[in-house]
């Protein structure tokens, strides 16, 4: 654990795991950042129905692969899936902040451009918003 970056963002479920797995390559925000960097993926913990359903659709109708039923594109937000939730999935490089892009993933304000992911063996943490010391919020099992 000592390898990985300070810092976490946390990105609902199914955009977490298609940043991981599907070549998501920008993080949608309504906020800039100057940050450039290695930041862990978090996982949040919470997530709705419509959520899932309004993301798998998004990606259903974005690419030809079915990435979204390789994915449990037909189970609910609350059933089980492959995605983790409410810890670290991986870590990626922060390259840039755009607001435009060409990236099929691009949508909303800002876009963290992403580079360098890796998925990681999941880390139990409560989330946060914005960046922050995900070290800081390891659950009790977890040991620093």
């Amino acid at each position: 654990m000592t390898q990985l970056p300070k810092l976490a963002l946390s990105i609902r479920q199914p955009w977490a795991w298609a940043i991981i797995n599907a070549g998501k390559d920008i993080e949608n925000r309504d906020w800039s950042t100057r940050f450039r960097g290695p930041v862990c993926i978090h996982a949040a913990k919470g997530m709705t129905n419509r959520e899932w359903d309004d993301a798998m659709d998004f990606i259903d109708q974005a690419f030809p692969v079915p990435l979204a039923h390789q994915y449990g594109r037909r189970r609910s937000a609350s059933g089980s899936t492959d995605a983790k939730r409410g810890g670290i999935i991986g870590v990626a490089e922060i390259v840039d902040c755009v607001e435009a892009s060409s990236s099929p993933w691009f949508f909303g304000r800002y876009g963290f451009v992403l580079a360098n992911v890796q998925p990681v063996e999941f880390i139990p943490v409560r989330g946060a918003l914005g960046f922050f010391d995900w070290r800081r919020n390891l659950s009790p099992e977890v040991p620093a």
